[in-house]
């Protein structure tokens, strides 16, 4: 059980309670509670050996409820940890298409986009495994609120999800799995025919149309103008339909696409 609290520490918990939602920085500790950054800094490892706070990692510290059984074990919602770890950022990839209810596939991972640099591509912070998508902001992605325990988390929109995935069939776990998703959003109320053009503009990648519109063909899905559309604005040369996998495959010279992965279902 969490050790016994003073009054002073309490105040201070409440403090910090009251101003911060969700993590919170040694920087952002020192500001709620008026006291100088070392010195905040130790505080706030006191309250984590007392089990007062929990670590998220080094200098990201979150809340923990009283009576919390085992402290050190208590996490963070994962989106919640991204949105203050990775800001500004947005959640997409096959974690947006888990939230639109587009895919039916568990991921153990959240894909995240973010406008900053890190060093690794991938990073695990409280057992969750993240992947990290740096973009720029011309590339920032639409997106919609999603709210995780009253805090607002960006995630990418339906259509913003299937340019995403189209573009990086990586972060869609791969061209099949992409490819049941991109059929289910076309099914979904939101599906958007015309809107999702402009999306695909933005986006400044011309293999995007060519994957869209090889998979409308080949799954026979209802969108003739937009499978046009799809065909005018292909680029010259043959792209990978899956580049995740390894080169090889025929080349569909109506989409200039090199077929390295089967799509029978």
């Amino acid at each position: 059980m969490i050790s016994g609290i003073s009054e002073t520490n309490r105040k201070l918990l409440d403090d910090l309670a009251r101003s911060q939602k969700g993590p919170f920085s040694i920087q952002e500790a020192s500001k709620a509670l008026g006291l100088p950054k070392n010195k905040t800094r130790i505080l706030l490892a006191y309250l984590v050996r007392k089990g007062w706070l929990s670590r998220v990692k080094r200098g990201l510290y979150i809340s923990v409820p009283l009576g919390t059984v085992n402290p050190q074990e208590y996490k963070e919602h994962p989106w919640i940890v991204a949105n203050h770890v990775f800001a500004p950022c947005y959640i997409g990839g096959w974690s947006a298409a888990e939230h639109w209810e587009l895919t039916d596939q568990i991921f153990n991972s959240v894909v995240i986009f973010t406008l900053r640099k890190f060093k690794n591509s991938s990073m695990n912070i409280q057992g969750t495994d993240f992947v990290v998508k740096r973009v720029s902001e011309k590339n920032f992605g639409v997106t919609k609120a999603a709210w995780i325990e009253n805090i607002k988390v960006s995630v990418s929109d339906p259509l913003q999800t299937i340019v995403d995935i189209l573009d990086d069939p990586f972060i869609g776990g791969g061209m099949r799995n992409v490819s049941d998703i991109v059929q289910e959003y076309f099914k979904f109320q939101h599906r958007n025919d015309d809107e999702i053009v402009e999306y695909i503009d933005r986006k400044n990648n011309r293999t995007v149309y060519k994957r869209l519109g090889f998979l409308i063909e080949s799954f026979g899905i209802e969108a003739i103008k937009l499978k046009e559309t799809c065909k005018k604005k292909i680029s010259a040369g043959f792209s990978l339909l899956d580049p995740t996998i390894e080169v090889k495959g025929s080349f569909n010279s109506k989409w200039n696409l090199r077929i390295n992965v089967s799509m029978d279902q």
